[in-house]
């Protein structure tokens, strides 16, 4: 059937710089290394794929995928490249018209197992690197809205066709199948998120974000094998909590596509946990992404399906955290009224928490993270409202005060609240010792998100240049800091 152009493939296929006989010869060198000798591509099938739509059989979708990931340096899966799964037929496999958005249980399972597959391959080669293409907010959250709301799916019943398995294993994606595990596999797995969500706080995403991948990879394979419902339910947060680990330590580093990626894949496995609160925390994520590279408006879209869909289990300290956001998302916009406005919604939320322990995700948001947010929130919105300044300084000095040990990231971001709002308010003498403090602690961190907010503050000792002190100090910031592109959002 002629489905129309495959810009997807079109456009990547123009990136990387091969010709169409060229990818046709790679393709079959990469089945035959896979033990497919079967395959005969030729120039001609790979411009009716482009030019017609036509989809090819598999394994040749994943080698396209494993080998447009190694040309371009990015994780690139056969959905990018325009190749979407047919949907499992069978029992079990009705979903409302309205439910199309929703990927089975399978689908989302054997996209995981694909998506970190590759990414581990690119690391280990050495070829990952930022992309140059992120999706816009908008584009995240519109089909995401209805299903955000909408039940969880149900779990896959005997003799259903939602379990998804791929017979053929390529090596170039170094596939590894996971078996079915019991009680005990599970509590380690929910253990070991929380060790590698402490080393996060303490050191940045850069050093473990390969070992959390690797670990999400194990869960995605373990998640194509039917287990009873609540040991299901339970692998999912597992992989909900990992792929939020696994994008915010990619955002740490500076891989934003593949960091929204998998907020993208945490939002759907929280989702077949049946636990909205933290889908909405993944997609909150993501909109703090947005912020960070200066898409408030995108952010705000984000926030938006991640406000209506928490569900009315989301408990005040949740929606605490999800107002902070919004209200970061309208200060970087300059919307002054709304600031405050929501960060005061935060505030009264996070006064009505029972102290009930929540979730294990929810436990980084305390006292001092609220204070944290609003004083980072205060001096985005001083850029446009110079009387925020003061705010920022008291809420910056409030969680640096409430701090405990094993948050140096959070306490570095702290620093560098304190010293840009202090700039500021024409207090550059103040603003020195903060500045030095932040700068002091850079060195410790795996986190690229620490130099973004250097050079924010850089830019603001600007008016000081002549004060001996603040010469030197630009002196130190520019000599320690990285070159880093910034991705393009389309």
């Amino acid at each position: 059937m002629n489905r129309g152009p495959n810009n997807q493939l079109a456009d990547l296929f123009a990136l990387t710089g091969w010709s169409k006989g060229e990818l046709a010869r790679l393709v079959n060198r990469r089945g035959a290394q896979a033990g497919q000798q079967q395959l005969s591509t030729d120039t001609s099938r790979v411009r009716r794929w482009m030019e017609r739509g036509e989809i090819p059989r598999d394994p040749v979708p994943r080698i396209l995928a494993a080998l447009f990931s190694e040309q371009l340096g990015r994780v690139v899966t056969p959905e990018d490249l325009g190749f979407h799964r047919e949907r499992p037929s069978g029992h079990g496999s009705h979903r409302r018209e309205s439910d199309a958005s929703r990927p089975a249980p399978g689908q989302t399972a054997a996209v995981l197992t694909e998506f970190t597959g590759m990414d581990l391959m690119l690391n280990r080669r050495g070829l990952m690197g930022a992309s140059t293409a992120l999706a816009a907010g908008a584009v995240i959250a519109n089909p995401l809205y209805d299903w955000m709301r909408s039940p969880a799916a149900l779990p896959p019943t005997e003799g259903s066709a939602t379990i998804v398995r791929n017979p053929h294993a390529l090596p170039a994606l170094d596939y590894y199948e996971a078996g079915p595990v019991g009680e005990d596999e599970v509590v380690a797995l929910e253990e070991s998120v929380d060790v590698f969500r402490r080393w996060d706080a303490s050191r940045g995403g850069g050093l473990q974000r390969k070992a959390v991948v690797g670990q999400l990879n194990e869960v995605g394979s373990m998640l194509t094998y039917d287990h009873p419902d609540h040991l299901r339910r339970r692998l999912w947060s597992v992989a909900a909590n990992l792929s939020v680990l696994a994008g915010w330590m990619s955002h740490d580093v500076g891989l934003e596509p593949t960091a929204q990626r998998y907020f993208v894949m945490a939002v759907h496995s929280a989702r077949e946990a049946d636990d909205r609160p933290r889908a909405s925390e993944a997609l909150a994520r993501a909109a703090r992404q947005m912020v960070h590279l200066g898409r408030a408006g995108d952010a705000l879209d984000l926030m938006r399906v991640a406000d209506a869909g928490a569900g009315e289990e989301a408990l005040p300290r949740t929606r605490a955290m999800l107002r902070t956001v919004e209200a970061w998302a309208h200060a970087s916009l300059g919307h002054s009224q709304a600031t405050r406005r929501t960060l005061g919604e935060a505030e009264d939320l996070f006064a009505q928490d029972t102290g009930e322990a929540g979730p294990s995700w929810l436990q980084f948001f305390d006292l001092a993270d609220l204070h944290g947010m609003e004083a980072l929130t205060y001096r985005t919105l001083a850029d446009h409202d110079p009387n925020a300044a003061a705010l920022a300084q008291r809420h910056a000095l409030l969680a640096l005060q409430l701090r405990e040990g094993g948050h140096e990231r959070s306490k570095l971001f702290d620093h560098i609240s304190m010293a840009s709002a202090c700039y500021l308010a024409n207090k550059p003498d103040e603003a020195h010792r903060y500045a030095q403090l932040a700068l002091s602690s850079t060195g410790e961190m795996s986190s690229h998100r620490t130099w973004h907010r250097l050079r924010q503050m850089y830019r603001l000792t600007a008016p000081y240049t002549r004060m001996p002190e603040v010469a030197h100090l630009r002196a130190q910031i520019s000599k320690a800091m990285p070159r880093q592109p910034r991705p393009q959002i389309i």
